[in-house]
């Protein structure tokens, strides 16, 4: 199992590069199912969600093909033949996306079985809210040991009400509506980037979409689909996590390639924060000399503070001077970094949704585990500003949605390697 060193001190310089946003590319290329025709996507990130991803779409019959060399950042997918409408148990156990395909394949099929989700890390993510538009969408919906079956001749335009905002919830209905008979309409929406990401590649494909980046979509059913090439979003949570790892170092970090609109809240953290921010076309630059002032957090739905980044933010928030106030509302068990920040030298206690940072602490290397994506980001960022070689094992949690971190991060000055197979060698 693969384990990364860290020793910290060096502030962070130079330019780091985002890649494409794994919460855009993983609806993209379910996407896919919806027509028989070739779907190129450009900017795909090398991560391991996007090979489980490969994985189910062809073990239901797709053709996927991702590219390597010049083309390794591009995937060509192609369902011709879906001769096996289910995602299997031991495919999407370690995926929680999986349930993005429920909604295509019922569209375009008539038929889904989808292995029911598990627990996970950080809290419960229900598919109900997906079901209960699909029912009054004319689906008929079992259960099935461990498996979610949905049945229907073809699903009918409806106007769906989402009792709570919910990004699956909206993409995988989203793509269920562009073949229904009729018009949908979606309140409550999300409006994260990655739905209107995926509704650019949907209307590119031939739907008929309104609203997508509001809370209310509205979306007219056509009969067929067609093949559309698309490029996908960069990833504004890596890019996040960049801006504060050039922040927590006191280093000059110019995180490029990625698109400024979508990072709004964090950068506003970090210039409260005390951060020098310049704002490009394409990318941030973020300048700090270490002397970080505390700013208190409450993540939300977008376009308030993403709780994607409530780890990240919490790491740096162990070196400024004074006490913060981190409040999580999107998931019930977010937490789960404390006890190995706090391994490391940091102050913070929590109490419920609610966790109180004094700084700043000296932070000290130990060897610590990684419980979950963000939290593998945040045990990273406290590495680099810690004394002594810092020893983080599970990084597979990492490899899950950050495309070689450890070499983006060592060509700005990261002292940083990975011990054992890396993830991707061929």
């Amino acid at each position: 199992m693969d384990k990364f060193v860290i020793r910290g001190g060096n502030p962070l310089l130079g330019t780091i590069k985002v890649s494409g946003a794994k919460n855009s590319a993983l609806p993209c290329m379910a996407a896919a199912i919806l027509t028989e025709d070739e779907i190129i996507l450009e900017n795909i990130p090398q991560v391991r969600d996007i090979e489980t991803e490969r994985k189910l779409l062809e073990s239901m019959g797709a053709s996927v093909e991702l590219g390597y060399g010049r083309a390794q950042h591009r995937t060509s997918i192609q369902c011709a033949n879906l001769s096996d409408p289910v995602a299997k148990y031991e495919i999407v156990k370690t995926m929680r996306a999986s349930s993005l395909v429920l909604g295509p394949l019922i569209a375009r099929t008539g038929m889904a079985r989808v292995a029911m989700p598990g627990g996970c890390a950080i809290g419960g993510r229900p598919i109900d809210l997906h079901l209960a538009a699909l029912e009054k969408m004319g689906a008929t919906i079992t259960y099935d040991h461990g498996y979610i079956e949905a049945r229907t001749q073809r699903l009918k335009g409806a106007h769906i009400v989402f009792d709570k905002i919910t990004v699956t919830g909206t993409e995988d209905i989203l793509m269920a509506a562009v073949m229904a008979e009729g018009e949908t309409i979606l309140e409550n929406c999300a409006r994260e980037p990655e739905v209107t990401d995926l509704a650019a590649l949907l209307t590119a494909m031939g739907a008929q979409i309104e609203g997508a980046g509001s809370s209310t979509i509205k979306v007219k059913g056509v009969d067929k689909l067609h093949g559309a090439r698309h490029r996908i979003n960069p990833d504004r949570i890596e890019a996040g996590t960049f801006l504060i790892a050039g922040a927590i170092t006191g280093g000059d970090l110019n995180v490029d390639s990625c698109n400024p609109e979508h990072l709004g809240a964090v950068i506003g953290k970090l210039e409260s924060a005390g951060a020098r921010i310049d704002v490009g076309r394409e990318s941030v630059r973020v300048r700090s000399e270490g002397h970080l002032k505390p700013v208190d957090i409450s993540t939300e739905e977008y376009p308030g503070f993403p709780t994607d980044m409530q780890a990240q933010y919490m790491a740096l928030a162990t070196q400024c001077d004074g006490t913060s106030i981190v409040t999580e509302n999107i998931f019930e068990n977010r937490f789960m970094h404390v006890q190995e920040l706090n391994r490391m030298g940091a102050n913070i206690r929590t109490e419920g949704r609610v966790a109180t940072i004094v700084g700043k602490t000296p932070m000290q290397a130990a060897a610590v585990m990684c419980s979950d994506l963000r939290a593998s980001a945040s045990l990273v960022l406290a590495a680099l500003v810690a004394d002594g070689e810092t020893i983080l094992d599970r990084v597979y949690h990492m490899d899950r949605g950050y495309e070689r971190i450890e070499e983006k991060l060592r060509g700005v000055g990261a002292q940083i390697r990975r011990m054992g197979d890396v993830f991707g060698k061929r």
